[in-house]
């Protein structure tokens, strides 16, 4: 069971890291060829980033790896509490992120520079926060979980489904997941191509 879980967990994380690798690939074109890229893709983007993440892939993990975890060792506590933070403020992230996509779509002064430095940072941040996971808090939990712990986690993940994949019950993911793939353009999904500003 422990490769089950770590494989959802972490397939989970790919399917994140493809929409926010997408998003920075967006704005690297946006500063680099002045691309104005398609509104519905962008909004697709932060739509999932704001529910998958958000309602299924964090909670489960606080629930039942974090859990399971802290009651088998006090080796990842530091990692824990950073990581619970980063779940509370990765929320006020993707608000902050969503409003300054709104300004940059209204045509405010400077939207466009503060939504392309909004989305890097945004980027960072879950790049950071998944290597944290995968490099500190995984190991530990490798180390210390029982079977039990991991059949316990595997099937908790098991119900969130695979986004990429169509696993049930997340369908509404799935079809999010493809929208996105189907907007966004070459190399990050079979979309047409932006157009210049």
């Amino acid at each position: 069971m422990l490769n089950t879980a770590l494989t959802i967990v972490l397939d989970e994380h790919r399917s994140m890291a493809a929409v926010t690798h997408g998003l920075r690939f967006l704005v690297r074109e946006m500063r680099e060829k002045g691309l104005e890229p398609d509104s519905r893709l962008l909004w697709a983007m932060l739509y999932y980033i704001d529910t998958f993440p958000q309602k299924l892939h964090h909670p489960k993990e606080e629930a039942y790896l974090f859990r399971r975890v802290k009651m088998r060792t006090r080796e990842a506590d530091a990692a824990i509490l950073k990581l619970e933070e980063q779940h509370r403020a990765g929320v006020e992230h993707v608000k902050a992120l969503e409003m300054s996509l709104g300004k940059y779509q209204a045509g405010a002064p400077g939207g466009r520079e503060e939504f392309m430095a909004a989305a890097e940072r945004f980027a960072d941040e879950i790049a950071m926060h998944m290597a944290l996971e995968e490099n500190v808090l995984i190991p530990i939990a490798k180390r210390h979980l029982l079977p039990e712990d991991w059949s316990e986690i595997a099937r908790a993940f098991g119900e969130n489904g695979d986004p990429r994949f169509g696993a049930e019950p997340d369908h509404e993911y799935r079809a999010l997941f493809s929208r996105i793939v189907n907007l966004a353009p070459p190399p990050i999904g079979v979309g047409p191509a932006p157009t210049a500003a």
